[in-house]
């Protein structure tokens, strides 16, 4: 399970395993999307699989996150998601209205995000090998001229930007999972964010690097960033947007919010020059109301991530080994 968690062991079967068997420097990039040239156009390509237990939770479920994953892993790379695929593998007995809501979901979501679903491909499989549904979306889009977003590109100086609250998406799944209540209803931030990141390039076009922190959380988006570019960054533990729900359900399941999953956030890393500007932008759209800086792109300690914390010490950052909530997304 740690090796489908995009933690240490997801990144070790990827690098070791699957990149060498495939062999190509687009893929060695390992962006959350492809970027390749054809007929003259720059387009951005991703695919993801989405095998979440249970299908629905608050806020949303597989059929949003199955849009919305990849329309988010597009627009990390500037692109405007235009089209999408559809595989569904569903479980034998699986109830016909639950394949429905699904299904409605994923119609939903697309009209949301202003993008159509042009082909899929529908299997079933044996009761007993399957989970009720899972999904897999692939999505392509057009990156605009003169944008260049991608990890390599964080550099010393830059400020490191988070759209909104973290851990909302894993610890509302994990609360209707395991049955527990918290005082408060939390949910997903399952969200898509193209408008938002059109939003941002509308200040400035130069925007060195964008992630969604989606397995392995904030941490683990932040350590495959800092690894990319050959920097070092460094958090305010105290700017962290952490929701007192999210921090009170973290603290009683012993999980950190930097590692929790989420799925309607982004991390932006600005020159600093525009970074008042892009904050002042993220905050006038809908998804990016809450966004804060949380800290600084540095020359110090390369390929690493520290947090400070509130009493004025530092602690590290690692990336995680597996997923602290697998099946999430």
């Amino acid at each position: 399970m740690g090796h489908g968690g995009g933690g240490a062991l997801s990144a070790e079967l990827v690098e070791h395993l699957l990149v060498p068997a495939y062999g190509n420097e687009t893929l060695a990039a390992l962006g959350d999307c492809a970027q390749v040239s054809l007929g003259g156009a720059r387009l951005a390509m991703s695919t993801d699989s989405y095998v979440v237990r249970p299908v629905f939770f608050p806020g949303g479920s597989i059929g949003d996150l199955a849009v919305n994953g990849t329309v988010n892993d597009l627009a990390m790379s500037g692109a405007r998601a235009a089209f999408l695929s559809c595989a569904l593998i569903v479980e034998e007995g699986t109830d016909m209205a639950v394949l429905r809501r699904v299904a409605q979901a994923i119609g939903t979501a697309a009209a949301a995000a202003d993008v159509a679903v042009v082909t899929g491909d529908t299997k079933v499989v044996d009761a007993g090998h399957g989970d009720g549904v899972y999904v897999n979306t692939a999505g392509i889009g057009l990156v605009p001229e003169g944008v260049d977003i991608r990890p390599q590109r964080a550099a010393p100086g830059d400020a490191v930007i988070v759209s909104g609250p973290l851990g909302l998406h894993g610890v509302a799944v994990m609360s209707v999972r395991e049955g527990l209540e918290f005082g408060v209803e939390i949910c997903s931030d399952t969200a898509p964010l193209g408008g938002l990141v059109q939003a941002m390039l509308a200040v400035t076009p130069d925007i060195h690097a964008l992630r969604d922190p989606t397995r392995g959380g904030l941490g683990a988006a932040l350590n495959e960033i800092a690894a990319a570019s050959g920097t070092g960054v460094v958090l305010a533990e105290r700017d962290l947007p952490v929701p007192e729900a999210v921090a009170n359900a973290c603290g009683f399941l012993g999980l950190d919010p930097l590692y929790v999953a989420n799925e309607g956030l982004l991390v932006a890393f600005v020159p600093r020059q525009h970074a008042d500007a892009v904050l002042a932008a993220m905050r006038a759209h809908p998804h990016g109301a809450g966004a804060a800086v949380i800290g600084e792109c540095v020359a110090d300690h390369p390929g690493t991530v520290v947090a400070r914390t509130g009493l004025g010490g530092t602690r590290v950052v690692d990336l995680p080994l597996g997923e602290q909530l697998p099946r999430i997304c």
